[in-house]
C-alpha cells in the first residue's frame, strides 16, 4: 500500500481560516447532538398517542444502536475519501431518516425511521471532531474545542425543552420535520466552507467483515438489554441466545482486529496507554451524562409531576453549565503543564452531586434539584476537551478520523448500554402498565449507576500520564 499521505495546505492554518472551517461543521454538530436528547421531553406524549409506552426506550436506543455501529466506518471512510464528502453523505442519510420518522403512522415505522436516522447521525458530530484534528495542533485545539462544546452542549440542553414544546404545542412529528431545512443548510455549508480544509488522506483498506461483526454484536447486545426484564425474562432462552450471539460476534471482531491486513480499529491506536485511557474515560463519562439527559426529564414528569415543557426547561441547566465548563477548560488545557487537575476536581464534584441526587432526589425541591444538576454539569465539563486532546495528541494525522471514530464508537456504545440499563431499571418493574414510567426507587438506582460510571471515568483520568502536547498538526505522524 502506498504510504504517501495526500496533503493539501499541510501548513498550520491562521486562526481566521481555522475558525471559518469550524463554523462549517457546527450545524451538523448541533443536529447530531440535539437528536440524542430531543425525544426525552416528548416520549410520554408519543407513548400516549401511539399506545405503546413500553416501546418508548426503543426510540432512543434504536438511534443510539445505529449511530454507534456506523461510527467507526465514518472515521475510516473519512481517512480514505476526505471529510467533506463523507460528512455530506451522513447528512443526506440523516435527512432520509428524519422524513421516515415524520411520516411514521405507528411505533414500528417510527423505530425503523430512527434506525435510518442513526445511520446518518452517527457521522455528524464525530466527523466534526475529526475536522478539528485537521486544522489545529494538539496544544491549540482547546481554543477551538470551545466552539464545539458550546454547540454540542447547547443542542443537548435545548433538546428536551424543544421536544417537549413541539409535542405540547404542535405535534411530536415536528421534531423530525425541522431536520429537513436544517439538513439542507448543513449540506450547503459543508459544500462551501469545507473546501478549505487541509487534506491528509491516505489509501486504506476498509475492513468490511470487521465492520459487520461489530455492528451485529452491538445490535444483539442492545436488543438483549432492551428486551430483558420488560418483554422477556432475563433467564429466557431467546434473551440468553442474544447475549451468546453478541459475545460470539464480539469475539469474532477481536479476532478480526488481530488478523485483518488493516483492521477497522488499528492496533497502533489501541497500543498507546494514553489513547486507551482517554477513550475509556470519555466513554464512561459521556455514557452517564447522556443517560441522565434522557432520564432526568422522565424523572421530573413521572415522580415530581411537572409538564414536558417544564421538565425540559429544568434540565437545560445541566447542559448549559456543562457547556460553559467545557469551553473554559478547553482554553486552559493547552496552557498549563498539569492539565488533568481541573478535570479530576470536576469529576469529584459531579460524582458527589449524582450520589446526592440518588440519596435525596425525591425529597428535593425544584431549586435544590437545579443546584445539583448545575454541579453535575460544571464538574463533568472539563473531561470532554481533555480526553479529545489527549487522544489526538497520541495518534498520527492520517489516523485522526479512525481514532476519533473509535472514541465516538466507544462513547456511543457506552451511552447505548447505559440508556438500555436505565430503561430496564425504570420500566422493568411495571410491565403492562400503560401510564407507568417508573418509580422513585427505580430512578434512585439509575442515579447510582450513573455515579458508578463517572467513578470509572475518574479512575481512568487519574492514572492517565500527562505528556507534553504537540505544537504542530503533523507532529504525531
Amino acid at each position: 500500500m502506498d504510504a504517501t499521505v495526500t496533503r493539501r495546505d499541510a501548513r498550520l492554518l491562521a486562526h481566521n481560516e481555522a475558525r471559518a472551517i469550524v463554523c462549517g461543521v457546527l450545524l451538523p454538530v448541533f443536529m447530531g447532538s440535539v437528536d440524542t436528547t430531543i425525544l426525552a421531553g416528548a416520549l410520554p406524549t408519543i407513548g400516549r398517542e401511539l399506545g405503546q409506552v413500553h416501546a418508548l426506550p426503543w426510540l432512543v436506543t434504536a438511534y443510539l444502536i445505529a449511530s454507534t455501529a456506523v461510527t467507526p466506518l465514518y472515521g475510516k471512510i473519512s481517512d480514505i475519501s476526505g471529510r467533506r464528502v463523507t460528512l455530506s453523505v451522513a447528512i443526506a442519510i440523516y435527512m432520509v431518516g428524519s422524513l421516515i420518522c415524520a411520516l411514521a403512522p405507528d411505533m414500528l415505522v417510527l423505530i425503523l425511521g430512527r434506525i435510518v436516522h442513526g445511520f446518518g447521525g452517527g457521522g455528524l458530530a464525530s466527523l466534526a471532531m475529526v475536522v478539528l484534528g485537521d486544522i489545529a495542533a494538539p496544544k491549540d485545539r482547546g481554543r477551538y474545542y470551545a466552539y464545539f462544546a458550546m454547540t454540542y452542549m447547547t443542542a443537548g440542553a435545548c433538546g428536551p425543552v424543544l421536544g417537549g414544546f413541539l409535542a405540547d404545542q404542535l405535534h411530536w412529528s415536528m421534531i423530525f420535520w425541522v431536520n429537513l431545512p436544517l439538513g439542507c443548510a448543513a449540506l450547503a455549508m459543508t459544500a462551501t466552507l469545507l473546501r478549505r480544509l487541509p487534506r491528509h488522506e491516505r489509501p486504506h483498506r476498509l475492513d468490511v467483515l470487521g465492520a459487520l461483526a461489530i455492528m451485529a454484536a452491538s445490535t444483539c447486545l442492545m436488543l438483549a438489554l432492551n428486551l430483558g426484564g420488560v418483554t422477556l425474562a432475563w433467564t429466557s432462552w431467546p434473551l440468553l441466545a442474544l447475549f451468546a450471539l453478541a459475545l460470539g460476534l464480539g469475539a469474532a471482531f477481536v479476532a478480526r482486529l488481530l488478523t485483518a491486513p488493516e483492521p477497522l480499529i488499528p492496533l497502533a491506536i489501541l497500543a498507546s496507554p494514553e489513547a486507551r485511557l482517554a477513550i475509556t474515560a470519555n466513554a464512561f463519562g459521556w455514557g452517564s451524562i447522556i443517560g441522565l439527559n434522557i432520564f432526568l426529564p422522565m424523572f421530573l414528569q413521572s415522580v415530581v409531576g411537572v409538564s414536558p415543557t417544564s421538565a425540559g426547561l429544568s434540565l437545560m441547566i445541566l447542559m448549559a453549565t456543562l457547556n460553559l465548563s467545557a469551553g473554559a477548560a478547553g482554553q486552559v488545557i493547552g496552557r498549563v503543564q498539569h492539565y488533568k487537575t481541573v478535570p479530576l476536581i470536576g469529576l469529584t464534584v459531579a460524582i458527589a452531586s449524582v450520589a446526592l441526587l440518588a440519596w435525596r432526589g425525591g425529597d428535593l425541591g425544584l431549586v435544590g434539584f437545579e443546584i445539583l444538576v448545575a454541579l453535575i454539569g460544571i464538574g463533568f465539563g472539563p473531561l470532554a476537551p481533555l480526553t479529545t486532546v489527549v487522544l489526538q495528541n497520541s495518534v498520527a494525522i492520517h489516523q485522526f478520523g479512525t481514532a476519533m471514530g473509535t472514541m465516538n464508537f466507544c462513547r456511543n456504545l457506552s451511552a447505548t448500554v447505559v440508556v438500555a440499563v436505565f430503561g430496564a431499571i425504570v420500566l422493568g418493574g411495571a410491565p403492562g402498565a400503560a401510564d407507568a414510567l417508573g418509580s422513585s426507587a427505580g430512578f434512585t438506582r439509575v442515579f447510582l449507576v450513573a455515579a458508578a460510571c463517572m467513578s470509572l471515568s475518574f479512575l481512568c483520568t487519574l492514572v492517565l500520564k500527562e505528556k507534553p502536547l504537540h505544537t504542530d498538526v503533523v507532529a504525531a505522524s
